[in-house]
This record gives C-alpha cells, structure tokens and sequence, in this order.
C-alpha cells in the first residue's frame, strides 16, 4: 500500500468539515510549499547537490527551520544512499514521511482539562497584536457550543483598548467578563474572577493578560503574581498556560516562543493566521526546535476556525493534492 494511501485512510474517520478547515487554512503554504517541491522534482529529474540546495531553499523559504531542515537534508541524503534512489520522483513520498515523522509523536496535543465539576482555568500569555483576545473570544465560543459554562477576565489592563475588545467578543458569544477599570492590577482582576467562577459555577475561566516585553523583568513578576493568586484559590490551576504567536511572523514567532517558553511556565502554543501566510512550515520548525505542543491552530476569521491542532489533518491538508495524484496512478479514486 502506498504511503499517500496509508495517509488517507488513517483519517478517515475524521470528519470532512475539519478537514476542510484545514485545507482552506493552508492553501497558501501548500501552493508555496508543496508545489515548489513538486516542481523541482518534475523538473530535476536526477537527485544531485543541486537538487538538495534547490529543496534546501524551499523548505527554509517555507519557514520549516534552518536547524530542522539541515537535519531533514541529511536524513533525506542518508535514505537516498540507503535505498540506492536516483530519480528526484521517487523521493517524494520519502519527503513527506519524513515531514509526518516531524510533525507527529506529541501526545499533548489535547488541551488539559480539569475534572468533572472543578473550574478549568486557561492563562493566555502573547506580545501584542498575535491575536491574543480573538483567540480568547474563539475559544470561548468553542467551550459554549460544547454545552460548557465560560467566563473570561480582562487582566490585560494595560494596552488601551483591551478590555473593550475582550467585552466585544464577550457580547458575540454571550459570555461575561470580569474585569476593573483600565491601569489595575492584572492579579486583583484574576482574584474577582476566581471568585465569580467558584460562586457562578463555571467550567472554565479563560483570562487575558498583558503582552508587554519592553520589560520582561516586569512582566514575569506580573504573571507570577497572577499565577499565585489563581493556585491560592484553585491549587490545580492554571491548567494551561498558553502562548498565542503570529504565524504570518514566521522565525520571529520561533524567537517569541523561545523568550517566552523559557520564562513563563508555558504549556502549549497557539499559532494564529496559519491561513494568511505561506510559511506554514513555522508548526514543523516550531514543534521541533521547541519542547512544546501546539493546541491551537487559527485557520481562518470565522468563529469555527480555531482549531485543535491534529497532525494527520495537518499533513492531509498540505499534501492533499499530492494524494489526489498519488492514487489516479495506483488506479484509485479520490473522494
């Protein structure tokens, strides 16, 4: 059985509305990606040195990671001697294997929930302008349509205008924000909205906080203090500590994520307008230059497409063509 066919049929129980979502989020960096690759292969033929520089450049124009795709080149060179492979077409699924290889074996992806009946707390940490508050705003709309009683807090209280678009997406996806009045202490606003989460009986509490990294001194001695006010009243809490980076901002994400992985007690990432940009690849550079899972991915401005992030939907959506091909030559059709 061919590798694209595998492929298929271990997603196939999913469902085609996410697979969708994911296809569409992508488009830009297949057509940036996968048919760059496509093109070398029909248009090289022979596998040589200049064919390994041409892929090198591809991949790293896709954002996939200097680091990860030295290490992918020597693997790709390693297999082709192995298997004593000569045409550039032959090469291609050996590619995509190894991209699923770096993409998958996280089992953290799942958000991490709190028991039955306990408050789940989510800490949402990011510089500004990533697509912090929207994320929030998404999420919550995902927890409500769940059947799930969600509260946010504004405890980003110091970009002007925070709080008032924390309440705009509170009043499109009728849930309420807790908050103070704009300069207050971020850890005050958390205490109040633990003690309306407890006595509200809510599920989870989602909060916002400052995104300020002029200096980072400051803002990790807020977050801690957030973080002690949250476990004095919930020692199991925050749950997740999420941090929301830009995927249109390719290795300057990769940086964020560094400054702030090593800082804040994060959790798990969150990559937004995967849609807008043609370097997808900053999930693979991401996942594999980092000790971190990616939870969420934004594929799209609707409501519906933050998604969780599945590496098998990921994989399908960016090779999705290359499958469609694969199985009109093994006989096959595509549904």
């Amino acid at each position: 059985m061919s590798f694209f066919k595998k492929l298929k049929e271990s997603i196939a129980a999913k469902t085609e509305a996410v697979t969708n979502v994911f296809k569409e989020g992508l488009s830009k960096t297949r057509t940036a990606f996968v048919e760059k690759v496509e093109e070398l292969i029909t248009r090289r033929k022979k596998i040589d040195e200049e064919f390994y520089e041409e892929l090198e450049e591809i991949l790293i124009g896709a954002d996939v990671g200097v680091n990860t795709v030295m290490t992918l080149i020597d693997d790709l060179r390693a297999e082709v001697k192995k298997r004593k492979i000569e045409q550039a077409a032959d090469l291609q699924p050996i590619l995509s294997e190894k991209l699923i290889g770096l993409l998958k074996g996280d089992d953290h992806a799942e958000l991490r929930m709190a028991p039955e009946g306990q408050i789940t707390v989510i800490l949402f940490v990011g510089v500004n302008g990533v697509g912090k508050t929207t994320t929030i705003g998404k999420l919550a709309h995902k927890f409500k349509s769940e059947g799930k009683k969600v509260l946010m807090a504004a405890g980003d209280t110091f970009r002007a205008g925070a709080i008032e678009q924390l309440e705009v997406w509170g009043q499109r996806v009728g849930v309420d924000v807790i908050k103070q009045s704009s300069g207050s202490d971020p850890a005050a606003v958390m205490f109040d909205a633990v003690q309306a989460a407890k006595q509200r009986k809510v599920d989870v509490l989602l909060c916002d906080t400052a995104g300020r990294l002029q200096n980072k001194t400051n803002l990790m001695e807020e977050l801690n203090k957030i973080f002690r006010v949250i476990q004095r009243e919930l020692p199991e809490a925050p749950h997740e500590v999420l941090l929301v980076l830009d995927a249109t901002t390719g290795q300057n994400a990769l940086s964020q994520a560094k400054l702030f992985g090593e800082k804040s007690a994060v959790t798990g990432l969150v990559l937004t307008k995967l849609d807008g940009t043609a370097k997808g690849g900053i999930v693979i550079a991401i996942r594999n230059e980092m000790n971190l899972s990616v939870k969420l991915v934004g594929l799209g401005e609707k409501m519906g497409d933050l998604q969780q992030f599945d590496s098998e939907q990921f994989v399908h959506a960016l090779f999705a063509g290359l499958i469609g091909k694969e199985e009109e030559k093994s006989g096959t059709t595509s549904e």
